[in-house]
């Protein structure tokens, strides 16, 4: 065997000296790489090389360049952890380009629908860097490229739905209005449909399923970036990049590691699987079948190197050669699974990317659960990473609905404000005194599940468009409709859906966290009552960008709750407080019946109170001292609550309030009632 040099990372490398390629592969007997030039009759083979005492398999590619289309074929051993097959074409899974394939390419189905090409890595980045926001100011919006938009008049018509569109200045001027610091961008890998889908003549829109992961999704390019091949389409990502970057914005990865679109072992064969798939997918013990914990039909074995490698050359590709500034992790639990398939919280994946050099400047975020055994895992994840907080979702949404529409029905609702006031101020049960409030990700909507104005318009799921007779999406919602089921022209109910509406996410802008809304929640965006809307349809799913007074309304709602936001470290600590310290970044809390005076068992407990007022001060580090009362009634009866009467406060001024028509001017003396005419959220500056 020829000992044959390779670079750092497999992959082609076209920079200083002579161009080269590797590939890993355990099992492998022969590895062969084609390489297509556009306008050649003829593609040029490379047969690689094993390096002696790795997995690895190289060759010099001297006359590779940007534009040239290539494939892997490469042979093995029969068994049923192998996918070997000499005559299929196999994307590189470290391709920077993803393209389709001609049509008559060959290879079978599923395994030539793609193609891997060369790229030009150049970009010029004109000095600007990633901007820097400490967690406790960050306000995270998740959004989908296609969709965000797709329907936007503002965006020109040849942009709309791509990364371009995604940093148009009218974009840009949205997302600072609604004050988001870091937009979190739904799966840009490299993407392809599910066998099912694509059978029906349907089209994924989420993008969880992963082609490659180094490569960005060249249909979310505009038609001129695409015309000029996997180069422009990356210059394109870029581009959208440095402009989000100049206005001070950063762009987080929603990835997807945790299985690829070659679905079960019946599934098409693209890349890993015909590449090395023993080393790569999880197994159960026989060896004849994938250990699955996502759904999709396999889990990548991240306790085996060239996995775990894999992974962590994604990322630092990425952050540093794309200069994104995070990744969101899709089922990170399943990440973490070690070789017996058991979640292990010190997992060395997790590990090292915590410790890598390259990625001590990226936000990590972890989905921290996945849906195998012991599965669910939110608060485990450790220093150095945020976690989506499931708990703060259910339990904001159980307060401001599902116990409302009890208290309509029964008289009463079954719980008090407790488990609220826990949600309120961090969540610091589920993550524990060393890991701090930002360790939370706070949310009350994402992309899976209803939508800010659905989830207070329907009872119950519609997902019939979605072609599985209803099945899919989640039946535990959590959300209350008002009485009418769905659109209606009713001022009452439409009038009441605003403020649950406001109370949503008025409380998710005022906890302790990391708070992420969901793009067009703040323009009242309806799917129309579906719940899973992961298949393209136009008219569902994209932000709706049309001059709407509701929508203004809310939009407005959300900008001014990030201006307080802002505004008051007191609502946004960065430490949990110690009994009876000064603990700096902490905030200091004081609790208030609805009577004034301090907040009594009974007050938390009893689901008849549903009433406590907030004064939350800062204990400064970076910022000035800073003090604020928010004032809580969970309940649709009107009620009187006396302002609390400290002798550090002469009055207070309100600030913002979930019902509208408030008197934001006066002050208020301490001790004097305020009357609360239905559930609501009500926020006072101290005078």
């Amino acid at each position: 065997m020829q000992e044959t040099a390779i670079d750092e990372t497999p992959g082609f490398r076209l920079g200083d000296g002579e161009p080269r390629f590797s590939v890993r592969s355990t099992d492998a007997t022969a590895v062969t790489l084609v390489v297509q030039r556009p306008g050649d009759a003829q593609p040029t083979w490379y047969a690689l090389e094993p390096v002696t005492g790795t997995d690895r398999w190289a060759a010099a590619t001297p006359d590779v360049r940007p534009g040239d289309r290539y494939h892997l074929l490469v042979d093995g051993p029969d068994g049923p952890r192998h996918g070997f097959d000499a005559s299929r074409p196999l994307l590189d899974p470290y391709a920077r380009g993803i393209v389709r394939a001609d049509a008559g390419s060959g290879g079978g189905s599923g395994s030539a629908r793609w193609t891997s090409e060369v790229v030009d890595d150049a970009f010029d980045w004109g000095g600007v860097v990633k901007p820097v926001v400490p967690l406790d100011r960050a306000v995270v919006y998740e959004a989908n490229v296609r969709t965000l938009t797709a329907a936007n008049p503002h965006v020109p018509e040849h942009l709309r739905g791509t990364y371009a569109g995604v940093a148009h200045p009218s974009t840009i001027a949205h997302l600072h209005r609604i004050g988001v610091t870091t937009i979190e961008l739904l799966p840009v890998h490299a993407f392809d449909s599910e066998a099912w889908l694509r059978d029906a003549g349907r089209e994924n829109a989420w993008g969880y399923n992963s082609l490659g992961f180094f490569a960005p999704h060249a249909a979310h390019a505009s038609a001129g970036a695409r015309a000029a091949g996997a180069s422009g389409v990356l210059r394109e990502f870029k581009g959208m990049v440095r402009l989000l970057h100049e206005a001070g914005i950063q762009v987080v990865l929603d990835v997807v590691y945790n299985h690829t679109a070659e679905e079960g072992l019946g599934g098409p064969t693209s890349s890993l699987r015909g590449l090395d798939g023993a080393s790569h997918y999880r197994w159960t013990p026989d060896g004849d079948a994938y250990y699955d914990t996502t759904g999709c039909g396999n889990t990548l074995n991240t306790s085996t190197d060239a996995a775990a490698d894999l992974v962590v050359d994604s990322l630092r590709y990425w952050a540093r050669e794309v200069q994104v500034d995070g990744f969101r992790f899709d089922l990170m639990a399943a990440l973490a699974r070690d070789d017996r398939h058991v979640f292990d919280a010190a997992h060395p994946l997790l590990d090292r990317i915590r410790r890598h050099p390259d990625l001590q400047d990226v936000l990590v975020v972890a989905e921290p659960w996945d849906v195998g055994p012991d599965g669910w895992r939110t608060g485990a994840f450790g220093a150095r990473t945020s976690e989506w907080n499931d708990g703060f979702r259910n339990t904001v949404r159980q307060f401001w609905l599902t116990d409302i529409a009890e208290e309509r029905r029964n008289g009463a609702p079954s719980a008090g404000i407790g488990a609220l006031a826990g949600a309120l101020t961090g969540s610091r049960a589920l993550f524990g005194p060393d890991r701090g409030p930002t360790a939370s990700v706070n949310f009350v909507t994402a992309h899976d599940g209803f939508t800010l104005l659905d989830l207070v318009s329907h009872d119950r799921k519609h997902n019939e468009a979605n072609g599985e007779e209803n099945r899919d999406g989640s039946d535990d919602n959590r959300s209350f409709n008002h009485g009418i089921e769905g659109d209606t022209a009713d001022r009452g109910v439409r009038a009441a859906r605003g403020r649950s509406m406001r109370n949503l996410v008025g409380t998710l802008m005022l906890s302790a966290g990391v708070p992420m809304l969901t793009a067009g929640d703040e323009r009242s965006r309806t799917q129309h009552g579906n719940n899973n809307a992961y298949v393209v349809s136009e008219d569902l799913t994209p932000v709706d960008w049309s001059d709407d007074e509701d929508a203004e309304s809310m939009t407005e709602a959300v900008a001014a709750l990030a201006r307080l936001r802002a505004a008051h470290p007191a609502l946004r600590p960065t430490r949990y407080g110690v009994e009876g310290q000064e603990t700096p970044g902490a905030t200091r809390m004081s609790w208030y019946g609805p009577d004034g005076g301090a907040m009594t068992p009974e007050g938390w407990d009893q689901p008849i109170h549903r009433a406590v007022q907030w004064f939350a001060e800062s204990t400064p580090v970076h910022e000035p001292a800073d003090r604020v009362l928010v004032v809580v009634h969970g309940s649709g009866r009107t009620r009187d609550l006396t302002l609390p009467v400290r002798d550090d406060v002469v009055g207070y001024r309100l600030a913002w309030s979930s019902e509208k028509h408030r008197d934001h001017e006066r002050v208020r003396p301490a001790g004097q009632v305020f009357t609360a005419y239905g559930p609501g959220i009500h926020v006072f500056e101290v005078a």
